[in-house]
This record gives structure tokens, C-alpha cells and sequence, in this order.
């Protein structure tokens, strides 16, 4: 309402304009003299700027006269369209003109600014394969699905706008939750662009979602192919893909395929956790110790981490513990200081009931980095050493409330997993799993690693022996089992 009444000011003012200036040019005096062939004519104010206009409109008529004789010459020359493009012309520019509005008015959120420019370009250009696609992303900012699947399934009928189409329609399956239908839209897309960097992105995201590990590989080989990729984020991808593999043949009890899947993806990344447990698993049951030693270490020296120390202890299952304890400083020797090293040769010397030499090896950690899992070792040591029960029961309390230390934390969302996966079961993220310590408002959730069993076997051995003397142990012995209890999963005894 408004913009009508400016329109409608901004007339009477022009016409008001033109009345005042009508009227100054005829009271003016003097004007214009023009000698023709001898004969002055002489025109006033008001009849030299008619002539002028006059003059302009005839020049702006020859020159169309001029283009139009130059349509007819190529049209008898041989070129049947050199007519219908002259006459076409204007309706061209205000089609092209209508297109880029509608592309401005989509980049600018207007959706149905955008369906109307659409619209107008497609009756006056008759060419679908420029504006349908514009047709199509502005039905969709609008809300009208229904009308881009329409005009998706179109673009689908052209060869230069099949890619176009088929993308569009996996989007619109993504958005809807359709992931069997968008990976199949995935795979054509991908066959009709293998260089497309989103399309492989997609396809390789779905196929993980899926778990069509072959499928994921290949398309992970493609983008290192294509450039989009750099070569030691391929390995490391394809050697988490190696494991998910490995990790289906094992649950189709196919255990040759298995480990020969688990040790091709300690290959391709040595660092990679999963990997070298499965792998070390592998290499002893085909009777290698010594690869599955080389194979721990070497994962060992990047990130220490429990399963590497049960899948260590599983090479000599039935060895004693003092021999146990010489074997494992080969293991840990390359990164004393660390958390997990520390509380590894504490437990073993817990195991070993050696505990002055566990107090030694756990130092100060639990003052510099205090865990659930370094408290009840202090727990076990203090009660190892005889401490009373209320110092014991001390360190539990402590440990209950203590954060639970590094866990499968996703990078993206930052959720805690309970163990190792290619993809993450909260955003869908492939290998994003990092073990780290989870921010602390996010430590309660438990996990499996921080306690051992062999400071509950410890305890319990202990039990047996002294049940006759003090009957107070078995409370403090329920309380560890009953807090390792809760854990979701537990390590192998080391």
C-alpha cells in the first residue's frame, strides 16, 4: 500500500515537472536557426527540444532498421534463425535479467521472491535447463518440496543436468532420514562425478553409517585420487576402515580373513589402538609372539592404553609376576612418566603384592593427576600395606567422585563411548574417536578401563586368607568389586 502511493506521488511530480518546464521553454525567448539547402528555419525553445527527441527516436529507429536488414541478409545467407533471435532479443535480456534477480533473491534467503523470478525466466527464455535448477532450490527455500522433486526429476532427462538432478534428490533424502535411498542417489551421483568432492564426502559418510566397508575404501581411494585428500589422512582412514572390516569377518567367524584384515590395518596406521590389539591377537594365535610384542610397542610408544597392556599380557598368559613385571618394563620403558605407565607397573606390583615398590611406581599422581582409577589403586596399596579401614574406605570416597581419566571422546561432539568405533553413535562422524580425558561436565559417564581386575583379585586373595582375622575386609572388598562392576566393559587381566 505504501510503495503504491510513493508510485503514485512520484507521477504527479513528473508530470508536474514536465508541465513547469512545457511552460518556462514557451515563455522563453530566442531558439534555434538550422540552414538547410539555403532555407533558415528557426525554431523556438519549446520546438528545438521536440525536434531533439523526434531526432533521437528516428536515430534509435535506424539503427534497429539496420539490424533488422542485417537478419534478413544472414537469413538468405542460409541462417534460419537469424530472424527469430532478432526478434528474441528483448525477451532474452528480460528472461536473463529475470534469472539473475532469482539468483540474487535465493543467495539472499527469499524464497518466493525467488520461485516468482524463476518463474518469469522459464516463460520468457524456454530454456528449462537454465531455470529449472534455479525453480528447483527456490521451491525448496520456500518450503514446496513436492515442486523441487518435480523439477529435480526433470533435470534427470538431460544429460548436462542429470548430475544436478540426481544431487538434488539425495539431498532432499538426507534431509527426510532416507539413508537407504539417499546412498543409492549417493552411488549414481558418484559414478556420473567421481571427482565431486561433496559426493564423495556423502557417499563415504553413508557408507560407513551402513557399514559397506569395501564400498567406503574405494571411495576413500578415490579421493586420494582426485587431490581431496592428502595422503597420510588416507592411510590413517583407510586403516580404521581395515579394522571395521576386520572387525565384521570376525563376527562372521571367519577368523584367517579377520586377522589377516587386523594386521593390514596395523600396516597402514601403526598408531591406530584398535588396530594393534587386533592385530597383536592375531599374530599370537598364529604362534608369533615376537610380532605381536613389535606390534604393541610400536603403538605402545605413540599412546599408552590398557587394551595394548591386556593384549601385552595375553602373549605370556600364564607367566608369574615377578616375571611378568620384568617382561612389561620392555613395554613401558619408552614412556616411564606417563599416567598409564605408572598405574600399569603399580598393579603389577600389587599383583606381585610387592606394595612399597607399587606406592614408588604410582608417585605423585594422585596429587598431580588424581583418576578413579589411581584412587583405587592407592585404595588396594593402602590396604595391601595393612592401612585401616577408614583410610581404605577414605580413598574409595574419593575415588567415586574423582574423574574417570582419558575415555573414547568423539572430536566433534564430544561424546563418550564406551569403546572404540569408526563412527560415532551420537553425530555419525567417522573416525572422530580420540582417547582423551572428556571435559569434566561430561566425566560421568563410566567406563571400563579404569579398573583392573587384578586389584580386585588382589584384595580377594587377600580376603580368603585373612577372613578369619578380620572380618571387616569383606565390606571393603565388595565395595571395589561392586564400583568395577558398573563399568560396561572390562579389560583382560594383565
Amino acid at each position: 500500500m505504501l510503495w503504491s502511493l510513493i508510485k503514485i506521488l512520484l507521477f504527479v511530480a513528473a508530470i508536474a515537472g514536465l508541465t513547469y518546464g512545457a511552460g518556462y521553454l514557451m515563455e522563453s525567448e530566442g531558439g534555434v536557426m538550422i540552414t538547410v539547402a539555403g532555407v533558415e528555419y528557426t525554431l523556438g525553445p519549446l520546438q528545438a527540444v521536440i525536434a531533439l527527441i523526434v531526432l533521437v527516436v528516428l536515430l534509435w529507429v535506424l539503427l534497429k532498421l539496420a539490424s533488422l536488414s542485417v537478419a534478413v541478409l544472414k537469413f538468405l545467407n542460409g541462417d534460419e534463425t537469424a530472424l527469430s533471435r532478432f526478434f528474441d532479443r528483448n525477451r532474452e535480456r528480460k528472461g536473463y535479467q529475470a534469472l539473475s534477480d532469482g539468483v540474487l533473491a535465493l543467495a539472499s534467503g527469499e524464497g518466493r521472491t525467488a520461485m516468482e523470478k524463476a518463474r518469469k525466466a522459464e516463460r520468457l527464455l524456454k530454456k528449462p535447463e537454465l531455470t529449472n535448477l534455479l525453480t528447483a532450490q527456490a521451491a525448496e527455500l520456500s518450503g514446496d518440496r513436492r515442486k523441487a522433486t518435480e523439477v529435480y526429476k526433470k533435470l534427470l532427462g538431460n544429460d548436462s543436468t542429470r548430475f544436478v538432478g540426481v544431487r538434488g534428490l539425495m539431498r532432499q533424502q538426507l534431509g527426510e532420514g532416507n539413508t537407504d535411498t539417499a546412498l543409492k542417489l549417493a552411488e549414481t551421483a558418484f559414478a556420473l562425478k567421481p571427482r565431486h568432492e561433496e559426493t564423495q564426502d556423502i557417499l563415504l559418510k553413508l557408507q560407513a553409517e551402513t557399514g559397506n566397508w569395501t564400498g567406503a575404501r574405494k571411495t576413500l581411494a578415490a579421493k586420494l585420487r582426485s587431490g581431496s585428500l592428502p595422503r597420510d589422512v588416507h592411510r590413517r582412514r583407510d586403516a580404521v576402515l581395515a579394522l571395521s572390516q576386520a572387525k565384521d569377518i570376525l563376527d562372521d567367524a571367519k577368523p584367517i580373513e579377520a586377522r589377516e584384515a587386523a594386521i593390514e590395518a596395523n600396516r597402514l596406521s601403526p598408531d591406530l589402538i584398535p588396530a594393534a590389539v587386533r592385530a597383536a591377537h592375531g599374530y599370537i594365535e598364529q604362534g608369533k609372539p615376537r610380532y605381536a610384542t613389535r606390534v604393541l610397542k610400536k603403538a605402545w610408544e605413540a599412546q599408552p592404553h590398557p587394551e595394548l597392556a591386556a593384549a601385552f599380557a595375553a602373549i605370556e598368559a600364564d607367566e608369574a609376576p615377578a616375571a611378568r613385571i620384568k617382561r612389561f618394563r620392555a613395554l613401558t620403558k619408552s614412556t616411564p612418566d606417563h599416567p598409564e605407565t605408572r598405574m600399569l607397573m603399580a598393579e603389577l606390583q600389587i599383583a606381585a603384592e610387592d606394595f612399597p615398590e607399587a606406592r614408588r611406581a604410582l608417585g605423585d599422581l594422585i596429587e598431580t593427576d588424581p583418576t578413579t582409577r589411581s584412587l583405587t589403586i592407592m585404595a588396594a596399596i593402602e590396604r595391601g600395606e595393612g592401612g585401616s579401614d577408614a583410610v581404605v574406605k577414605g580413598w574409595l570416597a574419593k575415588a567415586l567422585t574423582a574423574p574417570r581419566g582419558p575415555q573414547w571422546v568423539c572430536d566433534n561432539c564430544h561424546n563418550i563411548h564406551a569403546e572404540w568405533a569408526p563412527v560415532c553413535d551420537n553425530c555419525q562422524s567417522f573416525d572422530t574417536l580420540s582417547w582423551t580425558a572428556p571435559p569434566v561436565s561430561e566425566v560421568a559417564s563410566p567406563t571400563g578401563v579404569e579398573m583392573l581386575p587384578l586389584i580386585v583379585g588382589a584384595l580377594e586373595d587377600r580376603g580368603d586368607e585373612d577372613r578369619d582375622d578380620d572380618e571387616d575386609a569383606a565390606p571393603i572388598e565388595a565395595e571395589i568389586v561392586t564400583e568395577e562392576s558398573e563399568s560396561p566393559q572390562q579389560p583382560a587381566r594383565v
